[in-house]
């Protein structure tokens, strides 16, 4: 069977990454990062605490790491001239998409990959055995979310002319908007529409606001996560949901089962909608990058 023809861009993409020192640093990082023990989450998960290291991956230092290194994908080639020869070879404007989004995925994905195993590894020998199948889900679940910055990265990179233009939207809305600030500015929209005051403390029941805070990448990651590890539905971490259902009024932190104690949660606040938003934010950035990248020109 014949291989697609995306396939030795993605691949030399990947090469490229692996090679160099950049991922495996961040590798390094996120072992430190993520090693957090706490009393807190082991009265809450036990042993499979060390999973729960593996969601703390994601926090900032990933997000930041994995868009640092694809925001130039096509940007930087296209400043540069080289994607003109890229494009000289059999391959259409749709295959250097898929094929940078892909490379760059698995040439981050596989350093994380190895700090998730180390984090594994220090967790069986400190505390014991934890869930091999919530060990996966949760590393599956943080592929996928490599995958989604690493698109929309790419897909920044794809449809504008300057790295300076691409570093702006790429770190000021992907990571400051969508990743560090999400809360604040879902709690202000909220606030806005509502009339209401979102406070954190002790949360109206109300859908939009669960709906809003869980629209970001970031937010529905942990979603996600927090649903494989059953510690509550919130876009919150682990251990500060565990916090949260335990002591309701010492943390700021919004969990639907400490809003929604007498009041029906809505459908649409299940915590498959985690993974819903992590595909509605592969697809549809990426889609419009093609239609973009695809009638634009190429200086």
């Amino acid at each position: 069977m014949a291989l697609p023809r995306w396939f030795p861009l993605a691949r030399n993409e990947a090469r490229i990454l692996l090679t160099s020192k950049g991922p495996w640093a961040l590798a390094a990082l996120l072992v430190l990062w993520a090693y957090r023990p706490s009393y807190i989450a082991w009265d809450g998960l036990g042993p499979d605490m060390t999973v729960g290291f593996v969601q703390t991956t994601a926090t900032i230092v990933l997000p930041l790491g994995a868009l640092l290194l694809s925001y130039r994908s096509i940007v930087g080639e296209r400043r540069s001239g080289s994607l003109k020869f890229v494009l000289g070879l059999p391959l259409t404007r749709t295959d250097v998409l898929v094929g940078k989004v892909l490379g760059r995925s698995v040439g981050i994905a596989v350093p994380v990959t190895v700090s998730a195993s180390a984090l594994g590894l220090i967790g069986l020998v400190r505390f014991g055995l934890f869930s091999p199948l919530r060990f996966l889900a949760v590393l599956l679940a943080t592929h996928l979310y490599v995958l989604v910055l690493v698109s929309l990265a790419t897909a920044v990179s794809a449809v504008t002319t300057s790295t300076v233009r691409a570093t702006g939207v790429v770190f000021g809305v992907v990571f400051l908007v969508l990743t560090v600030f999400w809360k604040l500015i879902a709690s202000r929209i909220y606030s806005a529409v509502s009339g209401q005051a979102a406070n954190p403390y002790d949360a109206p029941a109300d859908g939009l606001l669960f709906a809003l805070l869980r629209v970001s990448p970031d937010r529905s990651y942990r979603v996600l996560t927090n649903w494989i590890l059953g510690v509550g539905n919130s876009g919150a971490s682990y251990d500060a949901v565990i916090t949260k259902l335990q002591t309701p009024t010492s943390i700021s932190v919004f969990v639907v089962e400490a809003a929604f104690e007498t009041t029906p949660v809505p459908f649409y606040l299940h915590e498959v909608t985690g993974f819903v938003v992590l595909v509605v934010w592969l697809v549809v950035p990426l889609g419009v990058a093609r239609y973009l990248f695809e009638r634009g020109d190429l200086v």
